[in-house]
């Protein structure tokens, strides 16, 4: 198994608001695809959509401006399965986020793809907690044809 890691400091001294950001709808229709549903709850699914295609998490764990951990329930086959967690930590006026996706069986190429997107949508996290506004999908950086 191989897993997507990348770390991003947010200048915010305020980690519940990048919790925030990530466990409720509206934070994360600001930086990750604006077309987000569901709840953000122990037990309960977010669907995430990106034109005609999208992912469905099960919420598997929430522990207050600490950490987040989602599975993979419904979108592409490489997806199936994997585990995306944020753990939170303060380091003076930084949040400091560390993303984990784990779980890939193989690095294949679309893996690729997804951690340089993931990286693309951490930047947008950042943008909108630092500046109130995020790059949100449709808004995101493309990267190749598989948008």
């Amino acid at each position: 198994m191989v897993d997507i890691l990348h770390k991003v400091g947010i200048k915010s001294s305020a980690q519940n608001d990048v919790y925030r950001a990530l466990t409720t709808v509206e934070g994360l229709s600001a930086w990750w695809t604006d077309n987000t549903q569901g709840e953000s709850k122990v037990g309960a699914v977010l669907k995430f959509r990106f034109g005609t295609g999208g992912f469905d998490m099960k919420v598997l764990e929430l522990h207050p401006a600490r950490h987040v951990l989602w599975e993979v329930i419904a979108g592409p086959e490489e997806w199936i399965g994997t585990k995306i967690s944020f753990d939170l930590k303060q380091q003076g006026d930084w949040t400091i986020v560390l993303f984990k996706h784990q779980g890939w069986k193989q690095p294949v190429e679309f893996m690729h793809h997804c951690s340089t997107k993931w990286g693309v949508f951490l930047l947008s996290l950042k943008s909108l907690l630092e500046t109130g506004k995020g790059a949100p999908y449709p808004n995101d950086i493309k990267l190749d044809s598989w948008e």
